[in-house]
């Protein structure tokens, strides 16, 4: 049986996110074989986060494929991007404390969900040292690019103190 509900799985993975109907009729059958299957949960839940953004319906999934499988290593990511996007900044801060201590998780995209988690919160100064601590954690140039790129953007909303003094005293 279990062959046969990762052959269901992959092909609504597969299928995600370019044929929603295929995706969601290929997990269906997935989650038939085997309902407390933690990637399927996972996968249902970026469903309605990231396609319909039911972000409600997205938590319930999310925390039932957490329970199911506590070490799982894909699902902390997405329920954290879900809970940034519906503003839960507490229990996304919960989760990412939480989720920093799997053995084998990626701890780049913590960090960097960290950091996104203290920009949204209006605190710039404590985003750019999660942005530092995310690129302890990079092991590609692409990611490390990444969090560069997102270090320049966040800069560059930090007002301006010196340039503002220096104009102030020239008029």
């Amino acid at each position: 049986m279990t062959l046969t509900k990762n052959k269901y799985y992959f092909e609504a993975l597969d299928n995600y996110p370019y044929s929603l109907p295929e995706c969601l009729e290929a997990l269906n059958y997935a989650l038939s074989y085997d309902p407390e299957d933690a990637d399927s949960l996972c996968l249902m839940g970026r469903i309605y986060s990231e396609m319909l953004s039911d972000y409600e319906k997205a938590k319930l999934y999310f925390e039932e494929a957490m329970q199911c499988d506590i070490t799982n290593l894909n699902v902390p990511q997405y329920y954290i991007k879900c809970l940034l996007d519906n503003e839960d900044f507490f229990e996304a801060e919960k989760l990412i404390a939480y989720s920093l201590k799997i053995k084998g998780i990626d701890k780049a995209t913590l960090w960097f969900y960290r950091s996104l988690l203290s920009e949204k919160r209006g605190s710039f100064i404590n985003a750019l040292k999660f942005l530092d601590e995310a690129g302890k954690y990079c092991f590609s140039e692409y990611s490390l690019n990444v969090v560069k790129d997102r270090k320049k953007f966040i800069k560059s909303k930090m007002p301006k103190k010196k340039q503002n003094k220096k104009k102030k005293e020239t008029n």
